[in-house]
């Protein structure tokens, strides 16, 4: 059993030591909280689990803490995939919800699976989901002091291997910060959260980016295909510099591979595999 969690890239985490270093205890927390809901339930709950622990927490740009969009509102996107039954399902640009990967839960169990804008939100509601408002002062002040200085790509996701063998991912992002009211990210579609039978990824960066080099999927691809987890990640990085793609991983696969990597440094993540735990 093995689960790795990342919480994006930080820019403020480059100058303000005490933020680099709550993001890593809040990490450390979450990822022993993760390994141990997924000694009893299943890949799939446990990543639904976790990345519910992530969106809580205000440090991260999921859930409660997600940026504002250009035009003043929150949306969100989060993703899930079940590598056993090979089933998506997520939400975009949702509004008004606490917990997006539990909407992207509930959809599992439909045909229509991918939901966006007011029917993510009306279905949110009629499965029982409160008003919620995710925003907090210190984002309020980021967008009314518009800094375009500050990178802020803190989208968050996890991935386990459960005791039966089974991959799942999930990945939630409150989107980058100022964008166009619309703007999909890559967080809910198989470019930044896909599994298989074999392996699973989550990403996390630049949306645009992952998109255009399908990185979850194609990093999945390659080790079905038999190459191993570092060799696919590091290829399908290596074929985003030409675009200078900004985009980071966490993987694991069916025989037990995880590993982490990104282009740009300072992705934070942190594992967790029963012996070793491990954050950045």
């Amino acid at each position: 059993m093995k689960i790795i969690i990342h919480g994006g890239f930080f820019s403020e985490s480059l100058t303000n030591q005490e933020v680099k270093q709550a993001k890593q205890e809040a990490l450390s927390g979450i990822v022993q909280l993760g390994y141990k809901h997924l000694q009893t339930h299943t890949a799939l709950e446990t990543v639904v689990y976790t990345v519910r622990l992530l969106e809580d927490c205000e440090l991260f740009n999921a859930g409660t803490g997600s940026q504002i969009q250009s035009d003043g509102k929150i949306r969100l996107s989060a993703a899930l995939m079940d590598g056993k039954t090979q089933r998506f399902s997520g939400v975009i640009n949702i509004e008004d919800v606490k917990n997006p990967i539990c909407v992207a839960e509930k959809l599992q169990q439909y045909d229509d699976r991918v939901l966006s804008g007011k029917g993510a939100c009306d279905f949110a509601i009629e499965n029982g989901h409160a008003y919620y408002n995710p925003e907090t002062p210190q984002r309020r002040r980021e967008y009314e002091q518009k800094l375009s200085d500050s990178i802020r790509l803190g989208t968050v996701g996890c991935v386990a291997l459960d005791m039966h063998g089974n991959l799942a991912a999930a990945t939630s992002t409150g989107g980058k910060g100022f964008e166009m009211p619309g703007r999909v990210s890559d967080s809910a579609t198989t470019a930044g959260n896909y599994a298989n039978a074999f392996a699973g990824v989550s990403c996390t960066g630049v949306g645009e980016d992952i998109v255009s080099g399908s990185v979850a999927a194609k990093i999945v691809t390659r080790v079905t295909d038999g190459m191993p987890l570092m060799a696919a990640t590091e290829k399908t990085l290596e074929e985003m510099k030409p675009y200078d793609g900004f985009a980071g991983i966490i993987g694991i696969t069916a025989d037990g591979q995880i590993y982490h990597s990104d282009t740009h440094p300072y992705m934070v993540w942190a594992l967790h595999d029963g012996e070793v735990e491990v954050f950045n």
